[in-house]
């Protein structure tokens, strides 16, 4: 029985093999060695003829695929046959040296040191090196980070306004399931503050406020103030006092710090800051939170920067806080006025608040005084007039009132304080001068910032030979100019032959001009109208191969726009007195600008396709290393060395000019009437 049947099977194999043969032959041999499929078949009839394939296995790589398919010793259903890549993956080659080059012991750092070396980066402001120190240094030794180092690289670039970054970083973060602290997303709402795009910033804010929310977070005081400053400079005040009003009803503590961060918000409201700040100010003293050096600073360049807005919701603030004022505890808990931080006008006023029916209290004599906490409106005020940074300081009861504020507070006022002071003063030489001599009365030391405010506030008014005798007292001083200072002097070089006296001190100060003191030239050429002045402005640019800023373009773009209605004007009236002399000029100009454009590859280019193609994005400076010469270990002193300070005891202010010589508002004296 069993040789019958090992006879049976043996002829079917050789009808097998003589059909496999006959196919042979009918296919030529060069198409049947790349035909898979009959090598499949032929290899199937060969192993199918073998009694056992695991023992008697050919040794050959040209495996069919059918049989590595069905092979249960062959793992995968791949062929053995695989060509090589004649280029090696990248992915692969790196995987081979990570895993090849494994660092050694010693090569390795501790936390404390892989955060002393993020610390040194981000104290000389290199902040690729300090990000390649977690994203590179620490994945070649092979070392896991901790949430303590990204917290330091996400706080370093929220300083900078790194935002996009920052909250690179923190994803990453969470993706290494490290815990995300407070401290963290105090760093981020900071990104989001000092963010150069406003929007960008708003939303990173509302987003990663909704995800505190989903977590669960209980924000604390810190959270709240970076918060309360993230919202306020993106803009968005009313959330910013929305935060206020949770702090309170949260029974947390509201600080100085809060209210500063409040009056930056109001900072950025240009057309109704002031009056936010008011409200501001006098919530402070009810909550009795006391100013300190900040909170005047902050005021001040609220008076400098921001307007009143609505004059009848102005009126209606005034009355407000005249009212809450008066030293009556049961009036001062009205409920309907605690949370009324942002007026917008469309409230109606009580009867009650009407200045007509005030305690005679808040109705004196004299100046008005809004700043102390028992404000008046004194005899003297029309909202109306006040449209000026002077008029709003005279609103608060001029310079003196807030010195004497601040002695009363017992707050030694500094040398920004004093600057801010001179920025929102009359333009008249008595109010520097009394300036001047509170400085040395209460003798407080000067830097060069104060003075080109000086330079600045005497060269916008036109006196440009009072602003040049701020030199001698800045030599006086026993300081040095800086580019500032240089800067604000070219707002007075009105002529081609004082622009080309400055650059020449320049170079004998070795200080190398760049493009903003050519801006300001050029915007006292152009204001002249003086063609040849121009056009060696921009030949200077082209000399030294500056890149011209949005400014520099803008006031370009103005003069032209100038140029071309006077030369429309001209042609209507060809016999029209000087139209020779400007054509030609201007024809000209108009070569030599078309040149400058071409070289500068802007020709054809509108105003904001222009402005567009020479804005450098603020965040490309942290991609790139950082130039040699910066680093702290080259000059540790002079690179974190404070701006000179020094006494002016030496400059004899009274024998400086008085009032009455200066040109355009100099008469004015800024008096106002009661509010009717």
């Amino acid at each position: 029985m069993a040789s019958a049947i090992i006879h049976t099977v043996r002829r079917q194999l050789l009808y097998r093999a003589k059909i496999s043969r006959d196919l042979t032959r009918l296919v030529p041999a060069s198409i049947a060695s790349r035909d898979h499929s009959l090598k499949s078949l032929r290899f199937l009839h060969q192993s199918q003829s073998l009694p056992n394939k695991a023992t008697f296995r050919p040794d050959r790589e040209d495996v069919s695929l059918l049989e590595a398919k069905h092979d249960p010793d062959t793992f995968g259903t791949l062929s053995p046959v695989v060509p090589e890549p004649e280029v090696p993956d990248e992915g692969d080659l790196q995987e081979e040296k990570f895993l090849q080059n494994k660092p050694a012991r010693s090569q390795k750092l501790s936390t404390k040191e892989y955060a002393d070396l993020i610390k040194g980066h981000l104290k000389n402001q290199r902040i690729r090196e300090a990000i390649d120190v977690l994203e590179v240094r620490m994945r070649e030794d092979r070392v896991k980070p901790v949430n303590y180092l990204f917290n330091l690289l996400i706080g370093g670039c929220a300083r900078v306004g790194y935002s996009k970054k920052a909250f690179q970083l923190y994803n990453k973060m969470k993706q290494h399931g490290l815990k995300v602290t407070g401290g963290t997303y105090t760093s981020l709402f900071n990104a989001c503050a000092n963010s150069p795009f406003l929007g960008d910033g708003l939303d990173k804010a509302n987003r990663l406020r909704e995800i505190m929310i989903e977590k669960g977070y209980e924000p604390n005081e810190s959270n709240f103030n970076a918060m309360i400053k993230a919202y306020g400079r993106c803009g968005d005040l009313k959330t910013a006092f929305q935060l206020v009003d949770e702090m309170m009803s949260k029974q947390l503590r509201i600080q100085t710090d809060t209210f500063n961060f409040l009056l930056q918000a109001c900072i950025t409201d240009t057309e109704f800051g002031f009056r936010h700040a008011l409200l501001v100010w006098h919530k402070m003293y009810r909550l009795k939170a006391q100013p300190d050096i900040y909170s005047f600073n902050l005021l001040l360049r609220c008076v400098r920067d921001c307007g009143l807005g609505n004059l009848e919701a102005t009126e209606q603030v005034i009355e407000q806080i005249l009212f809450q004022s008066q030293p009556n505890p049961s009036r001062l808990e009205d409920p309907s006025q605690q949370s009324a931080l942002l007026e917008d006008g469309s409230k109606e006023t009580s009867k009650e608040l009407q200045l007509s029916n005030l305690n005679q209290e808040v109705q004196q004599e004299g100046t008005p005084n809004l700043l102390s906490s028992r404000p008046h409106l004194g005899s003297l005020i029309s909202l109306g007039e006040i449209k000026k940074p002077e008029d709003r300081l005279l609103l608060l009861g001029g310079s003196n009132s807030i010195l004497a504020e601040m002695e009363r507070l017992k707050i030694q006022p500094d040398i920004k304080t004093m600057t801010e002071l001179l920025d929102t003063v009359p333009p008249t030489l008595a109010a520097e001068k009394q300036i001047l001599s509170t400085i040395r009365r209460l003798g407080i030391r000067c830097d060069i910032d104060f003075f080109n405010i000086l330079i600045k506030k005497r060269s916008m008014r036109f006196d440009y030979e009072a602003a040049r005798e701020v030199l001698t007292m800045i030599r006086t001083a026993r300081l040095e100019p800086d580019i500032v200072t240089y800067g604000v002097l070219a707002l007075g070089c009105r002529t081609q032959e004082e622009a080309r006296a400055l650059l020449k001190e320049m170079r004998d100060a070795d200080i190398r001009i760049n493009i903003q003191i050519l801006g300001a030239m050029l915007r006292q050429g152009t204001a002249t109208k003086n063609f040849r002045y121009v056009t060696e402005v921009l030949e200077i640019v082209k000399q030294e191969r500056f890149r011209p800023n949005e400014a520099f373009l803008k006031h370009l773009d103005n003069f032209n726009k100038k140029c071309e209605k006077m030369n429309q004007a001209y042609n209507k009236q060809p016999r029209k007195a000087g139209r020779d002399e400007f054509k030609l000029e201007y024809n000209r100009y108009k070569l030599k600008l078309e040149s400058w454009m071409d070289y500068m590859g802007l020709k054809g280019l509108g105003l904001d396709d222009a402005v567009g193609a020479v804005r450098e994005h603020p965040w490309e400076q942290f991609k790139q290393p950082q130039a040699e010469g910066f680093e702290a270990t080259k000059n540790p002193k002079l690179r974190h060395e404070k701006k000179k300070r020094h006494s002016i005891r030496k400059i004899k202010v009274e024998e400086l000019k008085e009032d009455g010589e200066v040109d355009g508002g100099s008469d004015r004296r800024g008096e106002l009437r009661r509010i009717e």
